[in-house]
C-alpha cells in the first residue's frame, strides 16, 4: 500500500511526533462514542457490500480528533488516504488533478472545506454524486465540455463553521457526525495513553491534572504533556509528578479551567474596557490584536461552552461565572 499521507510540506518535529501519536483504528480511538459506533456499522456494511463508504462530514471545534478519524476510516477500509485542504484548492483545475490521481476506494480528506470556492464546488458536486468530472475546453463559441469517469472514492470533509457550507454541499454527504468536546476522564486516557506511547513516566494524578486543564480538547491535552514533559526532563528526574505538573502549568499561563493568556485577556478587556459588554468581535479582535475568526472559531466556542461568554444580537456578554473566576465583583450586585 502506498504512504496514506500525501503533502508537499515538511513536518516539524511536534507535528511528527503527533502523527504518531494518533490511533489508528476505531478501537484505539478514544472518547466520540456515538460517532465511533456509527461510523463502525457503515464501514462494516460498506465491506460487506463490497462499496466505498458514503461521503463523511465531520464538523465541530478545532482539535477534537477530525483528521484522525479521517486516517482511521482509510485504516478501516484498507485503502489509501490523500489530504488536501479548502484553501489549498484555489482553481477547479486543482481539484480536477487530485480527483483523476484516485485509486478505486481511496478516502480523500478535504479539512476547511468550508473554505472551498464556489467554482470549485461546482466541480466537486458530479464527482460526488456520479463519480464523473464535467471538464470545459476552450473558449467562447467553441467550447465543448467533456465528462471523464473517476473511480469510486469517499470524500471526507472537516469544518469548524458547518454553518458555512452551502446546502447543495452539505446535502451531498450521506454520513454527518458532530464531535463535541471530551470528558476529563476521556482526556485522561488520552493523556496516560500519549505519555505511554512517548515512554513518558507520568502519575496518574498528574494525568488527571492535564486532561482538566485541557479545554476539552485532545490536541490541546497532547500539547499540554509535551510541555509538561520537558519540565520534568529539565527541571526534575524524567518523572511527570501532579506537582511539576502544577507548577510547568503555571509556567505556562494555564489555570485550572484551562484557560491561557488569550482567554483572560478576552475576558477582561471586555470587563474592564466595556463594562463586561454588550460588544462586538471585531471590537474585541482590535482591543486584544487577535483575528476575529480566530478568536470565534479557537477561544469563544470553549469560553461559551462553560458559560463564561454570551452571543446576543448587540454583542458579547461576560457572565457572572467569568466575574466570579477571576474574583471580580459583578457590576450592580
Amino acid at each position: 500500500m502506498e504512504d496514506r499521507i500525501v503533502s508537499g510540506e515538511s513536518l516539524e518535529h511536534d507535528d511528527i511526533e503527533e502523527q504518531s501519536l494518533r490511533p489508528q483504528t476505531l478501537t484505539q480511538y478514544i472518547g466520540q462514542k456515538k460517532v465511533k459506533e456509527n461510523l463502525r456499522i457503515f464501514i462494516e456494511a460498506a465491506k460487506m457490500r463490497q462499496e466505498t463508504l458514503d461521503h463523511v462530514l465531520l464538523y465541530g471545534p478545532p482539535g477534537l480528533g477530525k483528521t484522525t478519524l479521517s486516517m482511521i476510516i482509510s485504516n478501516e477500509m484498507g485503502v489509501n488516504l490523500r489530504t488536501t485542504s479548502g484553501p489549498a484548492i484555489e482553481r477547479p483545475g486543482d481539484l480536477a488533478a487530485i480527483l483523476t490521481a484516485l485509486e478505486p476506494g481511496d478516502v480523500l480528506f478535504i479539512d476547511e472545506i468550508h473554505r472551498l470556492n464556489r467554482a470549485v464546488e461546482e466541480v466537486l458536486y458530479p464527482a460526488m454524486e456520479d463519480f464523473c468530472l464535467d471538464i470545459v475546453i476552450g473558449k467562447g463559441p467553441s467550447a465543448r465540455s467533456v465528462r471523464l469517469d473517476l473511480p469510486p472514492f469517499t470524500l471526507v470533509g472537516a469544518t469548524t463553521r458547518a454553518g458555512m457550507l452551502s446546502a447543495p454541499l452539505r446535502d451531498r454527504f450521506g454520513v454527518v457526525s458532530r464531535l463535541e468536546y471530551y470528558t476529563h476522564e476521556e482526556l485522561t486516557n488520552i493523556v496516560e495513553r500519549t505519555a505511554e506511547v512517548m515512554d513518558a513516566d507520568i502519575d496518574h494524578e498528574a494525568g488527571v491534572e492535564i486532561a482538566r486543564r485541557s479545554r476539552g480538547t485532545p490536541r490541546i491535552a497532547n500539547r499540554l504533556l509535551r510541555r509538561v514533559r520537558d519540565f520534568a526532563q529539565v527541571k526534575g528526574d524524567g518523572e511527570i509528578t501532579l506537582s511539576l505538573t502544577q507548577h510547568a502549568l503555571e509556567l505556562l499561563q494555564v489555570d485550572q479551567l484551562g484557560l491561557d493568556d488569550i482567554d483572560h485577556k478576552l475576558i477582561l478587556n471586555i470587563i474592564e474596557k466595556f463594562r463586561g459588554g454588550p460588544v462586538g468581535l471585531d471590537t474585541i479582535a482590535a482591543t486584544i490584536g487577535e483575528e476575529a475568526h480566530t478568536i470565534e472559531d479557537v477561544y469563544e466556542p470553549y469560553l461559551l461552552q462553560i458559560g463564561f461568554l454570551q452571543r446576543t444580537p448587540r454583542g458579547r456578554i461576560v457572565t457572572v461565572h467569568a466575574y466570579e473566576h477571576f474574583h471580580m465583583e459583578v457590576p450592580g450586585s
